[in-house]
């Protein structure tokens, strides 16, 4: 327990008195050392907490100067003030201008009888905090006895009820997607929005470092767990004593542990998924009912799904491997205490390693990795709707990657292929690259030189920005491309009649010197309006691609 003012009056030995009627509140005050100075002006030298104890040898008698004392006492943070009294010292009682003082700013004012040394109520206090020491360290012990009984049974959840019953600050584990593993009681399960960010932020981290917070007035704090690679967080809602602030580090190191274990332990089905891919990959031409009923043995229920490659760390600098050949090791799905699935996979490289988170953010978990020359990639098979993006910069961050068409189960091999082929332009870009149809112009404006692409536009568009009317004549011939030369369509898109765009058209023509029905003056006309309008990204209204005009 702390040593409270109170205390030290209450001690018989000590015979210490106030000065005046000290309210309750400043009674309750934590001493946290004792100490002595007949200094003038002894603040700077406090650290917050101290008994000061003094003869007053120093102690000015002028109420002003007095009160200029007692508030430099009070703003280096001194807990109370003692004034030593007896024979052949300064002072019989405590004078009135000191009490006064002490009074009006709120500084308990105490004073030591004759016949009792400083140095008593200095091993008084030590004495006092070495026992709360004690105390603080046999509790911890105690808790991480508890904990540590308690990570023999099977779960998570025993050490955290174990946690929560011995300290008072409520605990739930989640994976690294922020999905609720285990609580220690079921009011918990619904973090507050604030330990959602938390968990988020932390989770961007992985293993580098914790965060904390203060919601509605409740402390919360997110501590990583894992060995190597982050396998869950940890957060704790309540202000823990530093008691237990001492075995949080024995929680953290025993949920992780159970974390690797429970990693370990599901390897089996990581192979089992492993394996039913690979034979779903190795059928040249599956039948679809056979196919979607693969998918959904292994909890893939999408109408539609797609490839998904991925260039290990390792691999970062090498081409891609073939998906349809190679030793494979398998990342899956494995059942976990609570709603979401623990997934993990194998030890012996880390593709495995990120093979298996990555299959902890896919449903189904249909995650391999094949080895062939140059280098390891992983595949996987994912649902059309998963946002892979994301999932990708969480467990794949700077990796190449190459994502395929959504197809039907049947094909999803064409898709796998097709997401290879994307490796070396995710390299090149730097981030995933993902297949869709009518995307080869995409590529060419986000790999192309600006200054290149420009020169290209200018040369093919630059008689129309000679022309009075170019910026009208331009606009013209994107919106008539882009609809694909339907002229109806244009007309509505720019609020004119159909023969205004033909005779705009027709002057533009002429002005460029190219030929609407000519498909190779078509594409590099729909390609320079591209250019201008700066749209790498080459897409349409709604943000869906919008394919180059036929020929």
């Amino acid at each position: 327990m702390p040593l409270h003012l109170s205390d030290l009056l209450a001690r018989p030995d000590l015979r210490l008195s106030a000065a005046y009627d000290v309210p309750p509140p400043l009674l309750a005050r934590t001493i946290e050392a004792a100490t002595v100075s007949d200094l003038p002006a002894p603040g700077k030298w406090l650290q917050g907490g101290e008994l000061l104890m003094t003869i007053g040898l120093l102690l000015p008698e002028d109420p002003v100067a007095c009160r200029a004392y007692v508030r430099d006492v009070a703003e280096g943070g001194a807990a109370c003030l003692a004034l030593g009294l007896g024979q052949g010292l300064p002072y019989q009682e405590a004078p009135e201008p000191l009490t006064a003082a002490a009074e009006e700013a709120g500084l308990p004012l105490l004073t030591v009888p004759d016949g009792v040394p400083f140095i008593a109520v200095t091993k008084a206090v030590f004495e006092a905090r070495a026992e709360e020491q004690r105390e603080r360290l046999q509790r911890a012990f105690a808790t991480q006895r508890r904990l540590t009984a308690a990570a023999t049974g099977d779960g998570l959840r025993p050490m955290l009820a174990e946690w929560t019953a011995a300290t008072g600050v409520g605990a739930a584990v989640f994976d690294p997607l922020g999905r609720l593993l285990a609580a220690a009681e079921r009011a918990q399960r619904t973090p507050p929005a604030a330990a959602r960010d938390l968990i988020e932020r932390v989770a961007a981290r992985g293993l580098r470092g914790s965060a904390s917070s203060t919601a509605a007035g409740q402390q919360l704090e997110v501590q990583p767990l894992g060995a190597r690679r982050l396998r869950g967080l940890l957060l704790l809602s309540g202000r823990p004593d530093d008691a237990a602030r001492s075995v949080v580090p024995g929680l953290v190191s025993l949920l992780s542990l159970e974390l690797e274990r429970r990693h370990l332990r599901d390897e089996p089905e990581r192979r089992r998924r492993s394996a039913l891919l690979s034979e779903l990959l190795a059928e040249e031409d599956p039948a679809p009912g056979r196919a979607r009923d693969m998918l959904r043995s292994a909890g893939l229920t999408a109408e539609r799904v797609r490839g998904v490659v991925v260039a290990t760390e390792a691999d970062a600098g090498a081409g891609g491997a073939d998906g349809a050949g190679g030793r494979t090791a398998g990342a899956g799905a494995g059942a976990a205490e609570g709603t979401a699935d623990g997934t993990a996979d194998g030890t012996d490289g880390p593709a495995q390693e990120m093979a298996a988170d990555l299959a902890l953010a896919m449903p189904g978990g249909l995650v391999r990795v094949v080895d062939g020359a140059p280098g390891a990639v992983i595949e996987a098979v994912v649902g059309e709707d998963l946002d892979i993006r994301d999932v990708l910069a969480r467990f794949a961050p700077r990796c190449p990657a190459g994502i395929g068409p959504a197809t039907a189960p049947e094909a999803v091999r064409v898709s796998l292929r097709q997401a290879t082929g994307l490796l070396a332009v995710s390299r090149s870009s730097g981030e995933p690259a993902e297949a869709r149809q009518s995307q080869a112009s995409r590529l060419l404006l986000d790999l192309g030189d600006r200054r290149t692409l420009q020169g290209y536009a200018d040369t093919v568009l630059g008689p129309l920005d000679l022309a009075d009317n170019g910026e009208e004549l331009t606009a013209t011939l994107a919106a008539w491309l882009e609809t694909g030369g339907a002229w109806d369509a244009t007309s509505r898109r720019l609020g004119v009649h159909r023969h205004t765009v033909r005779n705009r058209l027709d002057k533009a023509m002429d002005l460029t010197g190219r030929r609407l029905d000519d498909p190779d003056d078509r594409f590099d006309l729909w390609l320079a309006t591209r250019i201008r309008r700066g749209d790498a990204s080459a897409t349409g209204a709604g943000g869906r691609p919008t394919p180059p005009p036929g020929r």
